[in-house]
């Protein structure tokens, strides 16, 4: 069973329509307002009320999307899909799926902290499973599909990023609530930072071959 492979393109396809359905059902969270809220309140007051649902969806969007970015990179190098790499999927997956209902928890119980930390954990465990799916794809190719050694850390470094930062997030939210509740803006500076480190030994690397 070990030996056992999968058809990549089936595994992507169904990993894509997961993603897609996800970010999907996630502005399902924004309710919708009734006939009677819209004659009776002026429209600045009724998106107002909603202002925690639209954070909820912006963040979750961005971030499902970064994760999605990420699925599609390390895919890329993937030869072929055995049982190990097979269920780190299935695992990310389920995490990507439980998502439309953390971003809910935490937006009805916006001035909470066990819905907000419920979230980051949710995140965070994407994140776990994406930088597990790197690290491995890594090992497992050992260079054979266009991985350098350059190009692994700068992988295994975007996976960690991700994963630390909404862990991070969800322990402080115990401790220094406000704090933890902004945190998520270092996840797309700390991106930007790797990025445009890794793209210089990247260029570098690609000069001297």
């Amino acid at each position: 069973m070990e030996n056992e492979t999968f058809d990549k393109g089936r595994v992507i396809s169904f990993s894509d329509a997961v993603f897609s359905i996800a970010m999907t059902l996630l502005v399902l969270e924004v309710v919708i307002p009734s006939y009677n809220e819209i004659r009776t309140n002026n429209t600045l007051l009724i998106l107002q009320n909603r202002i925690p649902s639209f954070i909820g969806l912006i963040v979750s969007f961005m971030v499902t999307a970064l994760y999605w970015v990420a699925h599609l990179r390390i895919m890329k190098y993937v030869s072929t899909i055995n049982s190990k790499l097979l269920w780190y999927n299935i695992f990310l997956l389920f995490f990507i799926v439980l998502l439309p209902f953390s971003t809910a928890f935490y937006v009805k119980g916006f001035d909470y902290v066990g819905p907000f930390a419920f979230y980051c954990f949710n995140l965070a465990a994407i994140g776990f499973f994406n930088y597990l799916m790197n690290v491995y794809v890594t090992k497992k190719e050992n260079g054979q599909t266009g991985i350098t050694a350059v190009l692994e850390n700068y992988l295994k470094a975007r996976a960690f990023n991700a994963f630390i930062i909404w862990a991070l997030a969800g322990i402080l939210a115990f401790v220094f609530p406000f704090i933890a509740r902004f945190l998520f803006i270092f996840l797309f500076i700390f991106e930007l930072i790797i990025t445009k480190y890794y793209k210089k030994k990247l260029k570098k690397e690609a000069e001297i071959e």
